[in-house]
C-alpha cells in the first residue's frame, strides 16, 4: 500500500507541474496577443512612433515564434519570456504617458 501512496503523489507533483507549464505558456501567449491588440487600437496607435509600434510587434513576433518552438519550456521559461515582453512594452507606454515619447514630443524637436 505504502507504494501506492508514494506514487499517486508522484504523480500529482508531476500533474501540478505540468499545470503550472500549461498556465505559464497561456499567460505568455494571452499577454503577446492582448499587447498586438492594443496597439492595434487608434488611440494608443497614434500615440506611439512607428519605430515604437515596429519595437513592440517585434517583440511580440518574436515571443510566438519562442513560443513554436519551446512548447515542452517549463514555466520559469515561459515566465522569463513574458516579463522580458513586458519589460520592452512597459517601458514604452511609460515614455508614451511620461511626454518623453510617441508622435507628440517627436514632432516638437
Amino acid at each position: 500500500m505504502a507504494g501506492k501512496g508514494q506514487e499517486a503523489k508522484k504523480y500529482q507533483a508531476e500533474d501540478e507541474e505540468h499545470i503550472k507549464n500549461v498556465d505559464s505558456k497561456n499567460a505568455l501567449e494571452n499577454y503577446a496577443y492582448n499587447i498586438r491588440n492594443k496597439i492595434k487600437d487608434e488611440k494608443i496607435a497614434s500615440m506611439l512612433t512607428e519605430a515604437d509600434i515596429k519595437k513592440i510587434e517585434d517583440a511580440i513576433d518574436g515571443a510566438i515564434q519562442w513560443l513554436d518552438r519551446n512548447q515542452l519550456a517549463k514555466f520559469d521559461e515561459f515566465d522569463d519570456k513574458k516579463k522580458e515582453l513586458e519589460s520592452i512594452f512597459n517601458s514604452i507606454i511609460a515614455e508614451m504617458y511620461q511626454g518623453t515619447g510617441g508622435k507628440e514630443d517627436k514632432r516638437r524637436k
